[in-house]
C-alpha cells in the first residue's frame, strides 16, 4: 500500500493566526483516514489546502504523484470533496443537481446519466432523486453530497466534518455507507472530524491541535500509548482496602467510595483482586478509550507538555 498523499513542512496563516505551523503526515492509498481534532485545530485549513481550494504559505504536497501548486488541474480529476456546508441546489431536485454537477466534468450525455445512476446507486440514493434537495432529511442530503463528490469516480474522497449536525442514528447509517464505499471500491476516504468515536473507524488517526501535529497512528497504537486501563473497586472496607494499596505502592484514587487504579493491562487487575476479593463488594475494569486519548494529548499540549 503506497503513499497517495503526503504532506512535509505545511504552513497557513491567516494576518498574525497561524492556522497551520508547518505539519507532516503522509496517508497510505486505500485507506480510511481520519483527520482528529478540536474546532479550530486547523482541519478544515488542511483540507481546503489539500483540495486545491486555498493556497499553502509554505511547505510540499504531493497528491496521487501530482504536485500541489503545479498540478492542481490534474489534482482535482482524481479527488472528490464533500465540503461542511452542501454546494447543492435546494429548490433543484436530487437528479437535477447531480446532473448538473456531473456536466462540469465534461461527460458525454449517456456517460453522464450513467455517472449520476452509479452515484445514486453507491449512496442508496436512487428513491429520491426525483425530490427537490431542499425538502430531504439531514441525513438525505449527506448522501446527496456524497453522491456530488462521487461523480468523477474520484481516488480520493475528502470529506471535511461530514455528519456534523445529523442524529445519531443518521451519522450512524451515513458512516456504514462510507465504510462500503471504501471496502468496495478501494477509495481512499480522508475526513476530519471531532467525534471520537467516528475516528475509531479509520485505519490510522493523525491528530492535529493548534495547528500541529500531536500524534499519530491506528486507534489501537494511540489507545495503548495515551490511554489507560482502569480498575474500578468499591470495597466493603475502605480503610483496608487503602492500607493493602499503599503498602503494595499501588497508585490511587477515590470518590464517592470508589477506588480507582490504573493499570497498563486489564490482567494487572487480577493479582489486586485476588488479594482483596474478601473485602471487595463490586469492581469492573474498564478498558481506556480515544476519549482518554484526546484528552490526555490536549491537555499535555495545552500544558506545554508534549508527547
Amino acid at each position: 500500500m503506497g503513499k497517495i498523499i503526503e504532506v512535509t513542512g505545511l504552513k497557513k496563516s491567516y494576518g498574525e493566526v497561524r492556522a497551520v505551523r508547518g505539519i507532516d503526515f503522509y496517508v497510505d492509498a486505500g485507506s480510511l483516514f481520519a483527520f482528529l481534532g478540536v474546532n479550530g485545530a486547523g482541519k478544515s485549513t488542511t483540507i481546503d489546502i489539500l483540495s486545491t481550494m486555498l493556497a499553502q504559505d509554505e511547505g510540499h504536497v504531493t497528491i496521487g504523484g501530482h504536485a500541489l501548486g503545479r498540478d492542481d488541474q490534474k489534482i482535482r480529476e482524481i479527488i472528490g470533496i464533500v465540503y461542511q456546508d452542501s454546494l447543492l441546489d435546494a429548490l433543484l431536485t436530487v437528479q437535477e443537481n447531480l446532473s448538473i454537477r456531473g456536466s462540469f466534468y465534461g461527460l458525454a450525455k449517456e456517460d453522464l446519466r450513467k455517472a449520476v445512476s452509479r452515484a445514486a446507486k453507491i449512496v442508496n440514493i436512487t428513491d429520491i432523486l426525483g425530490r427537490p434537495y431542499g425538502k430531504l432529511s439531514g441525513g438525505q442530503r449527506r448522501r446527496a453530497d456524497i453522491a456530488r463528490a462521487l461523480i468523477n469516480t474520484p481516488k480520493i474522497l475528502f470529506l471535511d466534518e461530514p455528519t456534523t449536525g445529523l442524529d445519531p442514528e443518521s451519522r450512524e447509517s451515513l458512516w456504514q455507507t462510507l465504510r462500503e464505499i471504501q471496502k468496495d471500491t478501494g477509495m481512499t476516504v480522508f475526513f476530519t472530524t471531532h467525534y471520537m468515536e467516528e475516528a475509531s473507524s479509520a485505519n490510522f488517526i493523525t491528530m492535529i491541535h493548534r495547528g500541529q501535529i500531536v500524534a499519530r497512528g491506528t486507534p489501537a497504537e494511540l489507545k495503548d500509548t495515551y490511554s489507560s486501563d482502569f480498575l474500578r473497586i468499591v470495597p466493603k472496607n475502605p480503610e483496608e482496602m487503602a492500607a493493602h494499596l499503599n503498602a503494595a505502592n499501588i497508585v490511587f484514587t477515590t470518590e464517592a467510595g470508589v477506588f480507582a487504579i490504573a493499570i497498563g493491562t486489564t490482567t494487572e487487575a487480577i493479582p489486586i483482586i485476588e488479594a482483596q476479593k474478601a473485602n471487595i463488594a463490586s469492581f469492573e475494569v474498564l478498558m481506556g478509550t480515544l476519549d482518554d486519548v484526546f484528552i490526555n494529548i490536549t491537555n499535555a499540549q495545552d500544558k506545554g507538555v508534549g508527547k
